[in-house]
């Protein structure tokens, strides 16, 4: 069950990675509302790693102690 907690937290850092570049790609050409937006989600989704990172090294260690 922790290779899945891993793969969650790694989808959210992709798509916090990818709302990154596309906000910044919008910062770029002066579209500032739209990078803001961009900007808004990849941190919905950097917090959602971060949350699915801690529960992914939590069950990483609760299967290490078995």
């Amino acid at each position: 069950m922790a290779q899945a907690s891993h793969m969650k937290a790694a989808e959210h850092h992709e798509a916090a990675a990818k709302s990154h570049r596309t906000a910044a790609e919008h910062h770029g050409k002066g579209d500032h509302a739209a990078a803001h937006s961009h900007s808004t989600k990849a941190h919905e989704h950097s917090t959602g790693a971060h949350g699915a990172s801690t529960e992914a090294h939590g069950k990483s260690t609760t299967s290490a102690k078995m």
